[in-house]
């Protein structure tokens, strides 16, 4: 080919083509690449993206929500939040993270309690949930809590000396209830003996302590209460039951005579042999992924035999060095086999049914269920005693429970059932005398071969 000044320009004019059109190429892929987002999750069980139980919340809420990781900045979990929320993100571009170093907002953490390094507040519309567990789970049920705009009301009974969510003395429960207040609830005293009915939108209804009897007729307004199918915290005190045995009866529970002795307190520098610790916990949702210590001062143990259609479960279980004291707490207190009842006690027990069967059935949709939780103490979410451990957490779990207007979204786990490469003998040879022999004398041949012929040429 004979080369000219004119095919001189025609090939600068080519090459200057040719870079306006890669340029606008690249420039069209980065627009591309910033306006559309395409991702495919290729793994075994599609781990890395959300179940449709939690797309569903997504699609169900609108408006932005907010969700701020306590995370330090060196934590190495800040890429795992960012992972676990880009997933929830993908579904709702209005969904923002942001990064709060608890070391540089001390007064922000104190303020909201903030106990473990990754905790995550989860804010939508004015109402807020804390969630201490990265699983989507536990973020999905978060969601559904804050999601719920009717109000829940938590009717606590008065009149009987029982513990007052609006009082201020040791034994009430103010600032538990302050707390259940920030998260959306309200709150509303009743005394039975003037009214008719317990209200039938009362979401969970508190019997905290009485200390005097209970009139046969309040008794049966409690009880026709829960025919209806209302659930119910209660959260009894060794010694008597002031009233509310029939309660217990209609309930299939009992307690143990006596209060719980746990010597295992004098290693945390409790003398007061009353004190008992939980820190083993039943697979129950009230205390799913609970890893923390709780108080209990003075309590009873709770035995639980569900009657009819109820089921009921053991979920707070004491060290297996406890045991119910029956005779005098004074002096050096030991175990008496023939009159004490050996470790480890059931402090709190969770009953259960469904309601409204044949009518789910036929809709196909899940029955709603009711809930009762009975405690053997009242103390453990006390003004005095509701900072020590997980008390809090673990009062809060409580009514998240009990107030659910239907079961807590079921995310199920999905594991990683393709992180190893299992290979047979044979099979290892092959490939490694593929990678180290065959290939690269395959790549000699082909260079050899493309040098061979450009000679000749």
């Amino acid at each position: 080919m004979k080369v000219t000044k004119q095919s001189k320009r025609q090939i600068r004019l080519q090459n200057i083509l040719f870079v306006l059109l890669f340029f606008t190429v690249i420039g069209l892929l980065a627009w591309l690449s910033d306006n559309y987002r395409y991702q495919a999750d290729w793994t075994a069980n599609s781990r890395n993206t959300l179940s449709e139980a939690s797309i569903t919340v997504l699609e169900q809420m609108e408006g932005e929500i907010k969700v701020s990781a306590f995370a330090m900045d060196a934590s190495p979990l800040r890429k795992p939040i960012e992972d676990l929320i880009g997933r929830y993100q993908r579904y709702k571009q209005d969904l923002q993270l942001s990064f709060v170093n608890p070391d540089t907002e001390p007064d922000l953490v104190r303020e909201l309690s903030i106990t473990v390094d990754g905790e995550l507040l989860v804010e939508y519309q004015g109402r807020s949930e804390q969630v201490t567990q990265l699983t989507e789970g536990a973020i999905t049920n978060a969601l559904q809590r804050v999601s719920r705009t009717a109000e829940r009301w938590l009717v606590f009974v008065e009149g009987h000396g029982e513990r007052s969510a609006f009082g201020k003395a040791n034994h009430d429960l103010q600032v538990w209830a302050q707390q259940l207040e920030a998260k959306g609830f309200r709150l509303q005293g009743l005394n039975l003996a003037t009214s008719a009915i317990v209200p039938d939108n009362t979401s969970v209804l508190v019997i905290a302590g009485p200390q005097v009897n209970y009139l046969p007729g309040e008794v049966r307004l409690i009880e026709d209460y829960i025919a209806r199918g209302g659930n119910v915290l209660w959260l009894a005190d060794p010694g008597q039951l002031y009233g509310l045995e029939s309660l217990a009866e209609l309930l299939g529970v009992s307690f143990e005579p006596g209060v719980i002795v746990d010597p295992t307190t004098q290693m945390f520098s409790i003398n007061d042999p009353t004190f008992a610790i939980v820190g083993d916990y039943s697979f129950h949702p009230v205390v799913e992924g609970f890893d923390m210590l709780t108080i209990f001062p003075y309590a009873a143990g709770v035995v639980v035999e569900p009657q009819a259609d109820w089921q009921g479960d053991s979920f707070l279980l004491t060290t297996a060095q406890s045991w119910s004291e029956t005779g005098v707490l004074a002096g050096e207190i030991s175990f008496d086999e023939f009159e004490d009842v050996m470790g480890p006690m059931s402090l709190a027990a969770a009953v259960s049914r469904d309601l409204d069967s044949d009518a789910a059935a036929e809709e196909q949709a899940q029955p709603k269920q009711q809930r009762i939780i009975i405690v053997g103490d009242g103390d453990f979410i006390s003004n005095a005693y509701l900072g020590n451990g997980g008390n809090l957490d673990l009062g809060m779990n409580m009514i998240n429970w009990l107030s659910s207007d239907d079961q807590l979204i079921a995310v199920p786990a999905k594991t990683a059932v393709d992180s190893s490469l299992n290979l047979s003998r044979s099979q290892s040879m092959v490939i490694g005398f593929g990678f180290l022999l065959v290939l690269p004398a395959v790549l000699l041949l082909s260079g050899l071969t493309i040098w061979l012929k450009r000679r000749k040429a």
